[in-house]
This record gives structure tokens, sequence and C-alpha cells, in this order.
């Protein structure tokens, strides 16, 4: 039974008493939280949850689920913790007469969309990192998030009404469909790329996106893509950025660009920003708009700081005031003043991350060539976009499936397959290896050497199927 609420007793306490008229009806909840509630049914999320019960230690759980799923570096905790040990208490004390954590400072309320100082040094780091030096980032168009992904639904809130569309060029990063789709209720339109391509859009690709699209009544308001890519880990060009912008005029559309692995490169091509297109414009920068913020880059996703940058006002007092919903701790912002505003520090920590990224990638690319397999040359991001399309039963998205569940519970790994990123190519699969140790890096190449070795040959032996996409 439910229990109701009597009227008082004649002590003036309200009892209980249960409701045996009820019919036991459940109280309906919101659409949006009977989507949520529900179970996972991407195998992204999937995998997730089956590392979380079953996650491999080199000690306490060998035979675990080795975590590749994840997009996460841990490479460089240990110059993170040096520096903390040494100034965390100095960068909370600022301001303090006696030495001592400057809670007057700290404690009350402030900017939701950051603090000046921080918008400061954040736009003078996103200049080199994103702009190499030669792009001026201006900290009056920095609005301060917790995270990258507050930032990505803060601009579709602010460029799209609910209903419309982005284009997004596929494979794409799977947690675009929850970020951008969850509370902003944006439709995303994958546009497929090819390996023969190197999996980087073409405007035809685009063209015949949009057009369909619009036959089938959708109203597209935005150009959605991550560079570096993610899952693939290429960068696009400067003609190839441009050509994307030129897209976004002739179709009057915005353009957002995810350049959150901007910094994390392992490759020798250099990372050219949106930035860097639309810096000579006069007219056309209102509809270009960067997400950015320090997860990859400096290794802290559980300090929550992302970057929506705008060169369109209307967006920018938007997204501040969005930024109630989500604004970063002022104990995190004075911690981030502090490590930003240490030139020295964060010089010798990118290229000490960058290097050990490079070593990271190697070794596990000389261990997937010995296996026979093929990958994209990538340049950036913490993954491997790795093709095992010959160790398929069918080359289609069942074969996909079947090998992904062979890789968790045979091989116990845990990768994304392709399918989960709208690859219209079954058989690729993100391999995350920025979390691996060296040791796990080699576990990791045994353990899918037993599916390589179940698999039987397909080929006559030659080069061809190990050398595709290469």
């Amino acid at each position: 039974m439910v229990p109701s609420l009597s009227s008082s007793d004649n002590n003036g306490h309200v009892s209980s008493t249960p409701d045996t008229c009820s019919d036991n009806k459940v109280v309906p909840v919101s659409s949006i939280a009977a989507a949520l509630a529900k179970p996972d049914e991407s195998p992204y999320y999937i995998g997730f949850e089956k590392v979380r019960v079953d996650e491999y230690h080199n000690v306490s759980n060998p035979e675990g689920i080795i975590q590749l799923g994840l997009s996460e570096n841990t490479l460089s905790l240990d110059l993170l913790k040096e520096w903390l040990n040494k100034n965390l208490n100095e960068s909370l004390s600022q301001g303090s007469s006696d030495g001592l954590i400057n809670v007057d400072k700290l404690a009350p309320y402030q900017q939701f969309d950051g603090i000046m100082e921080l918008k400061k040094v954040m736009a003078r780091f996103m200049s080199e990192v994103l702009g190499g030096g030669t792009i001026e980032f201006d900290p009056l168009q920095v609005v301060l998030t917790c995270g990258a992904n507050p930032a990505n639904e803060i601009l579709c809130n602010c460029v799209a009404d609910p209903g419309d569309a982005f284009l997004v060029p596929a494979p794409y990063y799977p947690g675009f469909n929850r970020d951008m789709k969850i509370r902003s209720t944006v439709e995303l339109i994958p546009v497929p790329t090819l390996s023969s391509d190197n999996f980087i859009v073409t405007i035809e690709a685009l063209n015949i996106a949009y057009d369909q699209a619009k036959k089938q009544g959708k109203n597209v308001k935005g150009l959605l893509f991550a560079n570096p890519s993610n899952p693939v880990g290429n960068m696009f060009n400067k003609e190839t950025l441009q050509n994307l912008l030129n897209f976004a005029k002739e179709k009057n559309i915005h353009i957002i660009s995810d350049e959150i692995y901007a910094g994390s490169r392992y490759g020798d091509d250099k990372f050219i920003s949106i930035a860097e297109v639309v810096y000579p414009e006069s007219i056309e920068k209102d509809r270009v708009h960067i997400v950015y913020g320090l997860s990859k880059d400096l290794c802290i996703p559980g300090f929550r700081l992302g970057v929506v940058y705008s060169w369109n006002q209307d967006v920018l007092t938007a997204s501040k005031k969005l930024t109630r919903f989500c604004s970063v701790p002022l104990p995190i912002q004075q911690i981030l003043l502090s490590m930003l505003s240490d030139g020295k520090f964060i010089q010798d920590f990118m290229k000490t991350n960058q290097e050990r990224l490079r070593k990271r990638y190697s070794i596990f690319v000389e261990g997937l060539e010995k296996l026979g397999l093929g990958y994209v040359k990538g340049s950036a991001g913490l993954y491997c976009w790795v093709n095992m399309g010959r160790l398929m039963s069918s080359q289609d998205e069942k074969g996909e499936l079947e090998l992904w569940d062979k890789l968790m519970n045979i091989a116990k790994i845990s990768v994304t397959p392709g399918g989960a990123c709208h690859c219209t190519e079954p058989g690729w699969f993100r391999c995350c290896f920025a979390r691996l140790s060296v040791e796990d890096v080699c576990l990791t190449i045994e353990r899918i050497k037993r599916i390589v070795e179940s698999v039987k040959p397909k080929c006559c032996g030659c080069q061809c199927d190990r050398n595709r996409a290469k």
C-alpha cells in the first residue's frame, strides 16, 4: 500500500496511514527523464559499464577488462602532482594577509562565466596552443564553462532551436549524441567520410547531406566538427577549413569547431585552428564558434574547465547567462589561474606530454603492425583508429558487433566500434592508448593477438589487407 498522511493526532503529530483507495499508479516523469532512465544501448556506453564492474589492474585484477574506450590521458599526472604539491596552497591563498587559504575570496558568489584574470591567461594559452603564437585570442570573447561538453550544449542552444539540425562529419565522437541532443534536442545528421579520403569530409558529401535534409523538411542551422578529429586522429589543413567556411557562408549556417585535442599532438602535422582561417575576415566571423578545454591537453578532466569562444556578441551574451547552470568553481579557477600563469611549467608540461604521447602511440601501432592490422596514421588525440575488418566474420554491422563482443569478452579489452561513431565502413575501432603503461600496451597487443590467431586467413597472405589505410 502507498502511505498517505492523516490529520494530526491529539498531540499535534502527523501520522501516516495506508491509503486503501490507491490504485498504485506510477507518477509520470518527463519524456527526457524517461529516456535517460533507460539503459544505454550504444556499445560506447555499454563498454563503460562492463569495465566499471571488471576493470583491469595489474595487481588486484590482472584478468580484468583493459579500458581502451575512454579518451583520457594519465601519462603526465606525475608532472601535475609535483606542481600541485608545490603550489596548491599558494594558489588558494592569493590575496590573504596571513598566507592561509583566502576564504573571503573563494567563498562568495562570482561571475558565472569565469573571472577575468583566468580568461586572460586562458586566452594567452589558447593563442599558443590553438594559434601557434600567431593568432591572438581575445579574453572578452572567452566564456568559461565546467567542461567542453556544456560548452557544446550552450552553443547548440545559442544557434539552434529545438528540432533544428547540425551536419556532423562522420565518424564522430559518440558523446556528441548525448551532449547535443539531451536538453537542446537538436538533430545531428552524420555526413559520411571514406577511408580512401583519409576520413576527411568533402564539400560534395556536405552538399548531398544538406540537400537531403532540406528535402526532408529539416532546418540545418550549423556544421559541427572536431579538429583534431575524434575518433580518427587526423587534422584539417587550411584549404579544407577554408572550404568548410565557404560552405557555411553559402548555406548561411553556423560553424562549431571542437578543438579540445589541439595540444595533444603526437604527429608531425601542424594544427590549424578555424580561428586562423577567419582571422583576416571582416564580416563572416559571427558564424564561427570554437569549443576548447583543458581536460585533454593538461590531463585534468576532473577539474572541469571548458571554453566557448565566439565572435558573435549575441552568442557571447547568451552563453554568459547560460553558464549559471554550469559555472566553474572558484577554487578550481584560482588553481588554474596560477598553473596557466606559470609559463615555464606549462611549456615544459606540453613538450613532455606530447613526447610521451608520441612514444606511447609508436609502441601501440608497432604492435598493430606485427599483428597485420591497419590503422590511420594519426596526428593528435589520445587514440588510434584501427582497421580490424579482416577479423570480422562478415563485413557488416553484425560482424563488427560480433568482433566487438569477442574483444570485450575473450580478449578482455574495451574498444569503441566504428558503428557507435556513425562510421559507414564496418571494421574500424577507436583504441585509446593514453591511459596505458608500456607494459599494459604490450599486454593489450597480446590480448588482441588471441583474436587474430583465432581467425583463418582470408587472402593469400600478401600485404594488401595489412597495408590498408596506413
